[in-house]
């Protein structure tokens, strides 16, 4: 009796990408995330209010979330607080919200002025224009710090790029950043400058937005077998992201005390540089001179460094 036959397969074997048999993290790998993204948003928190707080050394500290209900949240925030929807940078769906009180931004403000910055006794007064401002710079800045957090070892050395207040409200309610009823993370931030004063905010969102701001590995397209598929060309892979590039036609600085002087009517001269920078996120990219093109405002290059001009 012949027991050797040939078998001939009917189908091509099935090929599984990594992506779909991959194991999401243990709970001792989270644990590790979260910890490696208190660390770096607390040193991005550090480095880029310090030039706020005339010139500081400061020292944060960014505490493990507490998993709570959203109501509870609003309610430890209080009838009135400085509250800011932040749009974190590279993040145009994550909302969170940060959560000043008033005694702190005062506290903050009289700092930034050179002022000794102690925390005052509580206020439910309203906040001077002044106080406002330099609260929707610090937002800006912590919603840049948690886009650069996401980035993990690979913002080290990079500029930190604001991000975007979306709306601020005094009565945390109005905007809705998550449901009553939700679950929700509850994380504190801690500032310190070494002549001891202390100043402190919340970040809350919805629990399960934790994941859009932790850090995520490098994206790398791949053949099933997870390697780049033989003769592929990475220019022709990458090629197509868009990036947002920007002329800086003019600088200059305005005290606080001015910005709260401003009024409809009011001029501000600027001077406008014959080679004027064109900027990849901090980075230079090129020189132009200002023209026009078909009725449109133009920048017509005139110097761009080598090896593609990034610097």
């Amino acid at each position: 009796m012949r027991m050797a036959h040939d078998f001939a397969a009917v189908a091509p074997a099935a090929q599984h990408c990594a992506e779909l048999v991959a194991r999401g993290p243990r709970p001792e790998e989270r644990a590790a995330a979260i910890a490696a993204w208190r660390r770096d948003l607390a040193r991005h928190c550090a480095s880029g209010l310090g030039a706020l707080l005339s010139g500081d050394r400061l020292n944060a500290e960014v505490s493990a979330p507490e998993t709570l209900s959203g109501a509870v949240v609003l309610e430890r925030i209080g009838p009135v607080a400085a509250n800011s929807l932040l749009r974190c940078a590279g993040l145009p769906e994550a909302a969170v919200m940060l959560s000043f009180d008033h005694a702190t931004v005062l506290a903050l403000a009289e700092r930034s002025f050179g002022g000794a910055g102690r925390v005052g006794a509580a206020s439910l007064n309203p906040l001077p224009r002044s106080a406002q401002l330099l609260c929707d710079e610090i937002a800006g800045l912590i919603a840049g710090a948690l886009g650069a957090a996401r980035l993990g070892d690979g913002a080290q050395g990079a500029g930190l790029e604001k991000g975007e207040v979306i709306v601020r409200s005094e009565n945390a309610a109005r905007l809705r950043p998550f449901h009553p009823a939700a679950a929700c993370l509850w994380i504190g931030l801690r500032l310190a400058n070494d002549e001891g004063c202390e100043w402190t905010a919340h970040l809350a969102l919805a629990a399960d937005r934790l994941d859009d701001l932790l850090p995520v590995p490098a994206a790398v397209p791949a053949s099933c077998d997870g390697e780049l598929a033989a003769g592929s060309d990475p220019a022709a892979i990458f090629g197509t992201i868009p990036l947002g590039l920007r002329a800086v036609l003019a600088q200059f600085r305005l005290t606080l005390s001015q910005l709260d002087r401003l009024a409809p009517g009011d001029t501000i001269p600027l001077n406008v540089p014959h080679a004027v920078p064109l900027h990849l996120g901090e980075a230079l990219v090129a020189h132009g001179s200002i023209g026009t093109l078909e009725d449109h405002l133009a920048l017509r290059l005139t110097h761009v460094p080598a090896q593609g001009g990034v610097q």
